[in-house]
């Protein structure tokens, strides 16, 4: 058994709990509630937005902190903020990005979006899943929080724009999208921003780099090898392997306060 000083639990949510765009399996909720009750405050940290969140959770763990967007919207208490928007200079950069490579995307607002990629792409069937907002033109937005591309004639050359352009870029070579934050916003650096500064952390992809780089513990899901030299433990992308160590976590507080 190992011990803790770290009293947050910081979890990724698509790849690490979330293995079909839709659901998290009952065991995984179980060893989550576990953790609460013996004391863990939960944060679910995501590339989604917040709007994206809610129907994936179903209305468990109401109590919990939501990170979205990559770390560019927060949701305390039920209320969601935007931490961090795109500048109009840089935002129309990266649109004359877009023309120039023929770009297709998916824009976020603080709730609702734009969407101009195909019908069919496997991203557009994990938006507004809970049918709680609107599809708009991205002029319509009074802010864009995050812009992920879903297909470009050279998405190589797009994410290099970004990053000239100083924005957070994650490119996902495994689902050929490319990942879009205003400035250097991350998951970590909303956590930090939010107070917490121990904690335990569980990703899978390299957007959660700097989540698991930060952590107590750091629990890689799955075998992504950008997080290799971060993470101190490695589960199977798997429910159930998942749910047992996020239940050691239970049992590592509860044998604090025996000790206590």
């Amino acid at each position: 058994m190992f011990t803790l000083r770290a009293r947050t639990l910081v979890f990724d949510i698509d790849g690490t709990l979330c293995f079909d765009g839709r659901t998290i399996d009952d065991r995984i909720f179980a060893a989550i509630g576990e953790c609460e009750r013996a004391g863990h405050h939960v944060v679910f940290a995501s590339a989604r937005p917040v709007r994206d969140l809610l129907p994936v959770l179903d209305g468990a763990f109401p109590a919990a902190t939501l990170i979205g967007g990559n770390g560019s919207l927060v949701s305390v208490d039920s209320q969601v903020r935007a931490r961090a928007a795109f500048d109009s200079a840089g935002l129309g950069a990266l649109m004359d990005a877009v023309g120039q490579y023929e770009a297709t995307y998916l824009a976020d607002g603080l709730w609702d979006y734009a969407y101009t990629g195909p019908a069919g792409h496997p991203i557009r069937g994990r938006v507004d899943q809970g049918g709680l907002a609107k599809m708009v033109d991205i002029a319509e937005l009074p802010e864009v929080v995050k812009f992920l591309v879903v297909g470009a004639s050279d998405m190589a050359a797009l994410a290099d724009i970004g990053r000239r352009l100083g924005l957070t870029v994650n490119h996902h070579l495994d689902e050929a999208i490319v990942d879009f934050a205003p400035g250097s916003t991350t998951k970590w650096e909303a956590l930090s921003s939010l107070g917490v500064g121990e904690y335990v952390a569980f990703g899978n992809d390299i957007n959660d780099f700097d989540l698991l780089r930060n952590a107590e513990r750091a629990v890689r899901v799955g075998s992504h090898p950008g997080l290799h030299d971060v993470a101190q433990v490695t589960v199977a992308a798997d429910p159930e392997a998942v749910a047992a160590e996020i239940s050691l976590l239970a049992e590592a507080a509860r044998a604090v306060v025996r000790v206590v």
